[in-house]
């Protein structure tokens, strides 16, 4: 039997997105009610995240075939921006499940993944520990996997750990010292070798579980160790459709919390121009022109996430010219989408202030929370170079990197 004809009656082309967006909206407007307060606590979301695992929210991506929900990528993002707008923190926090879920759903394409399918359909979720800390260069992995014995051990430390406080599993990113590959080790949460801290001190996004991450003799099954270089090609592009979503969910929280503040304000100001701050027009312009902006910033999201599912598509395909262009293209869009959704909701959540007075800035209403958050979400990857690679491409033609790391330069202090 061939990988294609393997793997093309489970694939997940979408599904009727409104029935599926039923499933979850009630859970959304209970995560919103506490999100408020989860901020001002920096009070980490475990109970709105154990609603979502409860309810399949992990399983969404899943072939139908294999249990799941079978939405396409688009529809997958169009659920994490209603999330984002309900708690903005609570996506992101998801973000290295999702990723590894769309890995696992690559890999069908050449061996059947079902028994991840079934631990996602009952509900197990994936955080993330790729970033490394400490001295060490670019190129460079010091988070070693290790024979021991007749197990396999992973020895380092994470940091930027995002959603793992609150996973099953962790997709951490390692160096083998048996044959020096780098791979994915899918390692087990609950286990003594593992400490995890929530020392991330973002001024936002504060409550991703995105902290350190220790291993020692972390016991990992060889089963689980994934060569690095099958992994999805479309996966920094998929990454980025996540904060992407982070920020238009932030975008519309904003719109709709200020539109809320301007239509309860009974105080207006003697040179303003209506005896109600909902009557002002000018008052209505900065609210108008700011759902605008986002409104365009959902847009370039979701034609963004598109071509990521053609790109997983084409994965499908048994074309690798096609399966490269379609990843060429998923790379690019979501970085051209990236650069412009942060342009557009970094404006819109600051400008908002001025339909309102001195009184929005309480700490007890938060409404900074939405700048801050999106802030931050934007500066996950830099916007500079992210510029610079869709320019390259423009002038020159340039193939996109897929995979980028940081650490140590050159030159050193």
């Amino acid at each position: 039997m061939t990988a294609q004809a393997h793997a093309l009656p489970a694939l997940s082309t979408g599904t009727d997105y409104d029935a599926l967006a039923a499933r979850f909206r009630p859970i959304f407007t209970r995560i919103a009610a506490g999100a408020v307060e989860r901020e001002r606590s920096r009070t980490l979301p475990y109970e709105p995240i154990q609603w979502l695992k409860e309810a399949g929210f992990g399983a969404v991506r899943i072939p139908v075939a294999h249990g799941g929900g079978g939405a396409s990528v688009p529809q997958l993002f169009r659920l994490l921006i209603e999330l984002a707008e309900a708690d903005s923190n609570v996506p992101q926090a998801l973000r290295g499940h999702f990723a590894f879920v769309e890995d696992r759903l690559n890999a069908h394409a050449s061996a059947p993944q079902d028994i991840w399918f079934e631990r996602f359909v009952n509900g197990d979720l994936v955080g993330c520990a790729w970033t490394e800390v400490g001295a060490v260069k670019i190129g460079d992995v010091i988070t070693r996997v290790s024979r021991q014995g007749d197990k396999f051990v992973v020895n380092g430390t994470k940091y930027y750990s995002t959603g793992s406080l609150f996973s099953d599993w962790i997709d951490l990113f390692a160096r083998r010292d048996d044959t020096g590959a780098d791979v994915i080790a899918a390692i087990r949460t609950r286990q003594p070798g593992i400490r995890q801290q929530d020392d991330w001190d973002g001024f936002g996004q504060r409550t991703t579980g995105s902290g350190t991450s220790t291993f020692e003799n972390a016991e990992v099954e060889e089963a689980n160790l994934i060569d690095f270089s099958t992994r999805f090609k479309y996966q920094t592009a998929f990454y980025q459709l996540v904060l992407n979503a982070v920020l238009v969910g932030s975008g519309r929280a904003a719109v709709r919390q200020i539109a809320a503040e301007v239509g309860k304000r009974t105080r207006v100001f003697s040179h303003g121009n209506a005896p109600a701050a909902s009557e002002d027009a000018q008052v209505q312009q900065v609210v108008g022109k700011a759902s605008a902006q986002v409104y365009v910033a959902e847009a370039a999201a979701e034609r963004a996430a598109q071509a990521s599912q053609r790109a997983y598509l084409a994965r499908f395909g048994n074309d690798e010219q096609a399966e490269r262009d379609a990843n060429i293209a998923a790379e690019l869009e979501s970085a051209q989408a990236q650069v412009g959704i942060a342009e557009l909701v970094l404006r819109a959540t600051s400008d908002l202030f001025n339909a309102l007075g001195a009184s929005a800035t309480s700490t007890s209403k938060q409404l900074d929370r939405h700048w801050r958050n999106a802030r931050t979400a934007a500066s996950h990857n830099p916007l500079i170079y992210k510029e610079r690679i869709v320019g390259d491409w423009e002038i020159n033609g340039t193939e996109p990197p897929y995979v980028w790391q940081i650490g140590g330069g050159s030159k050193q202090a």
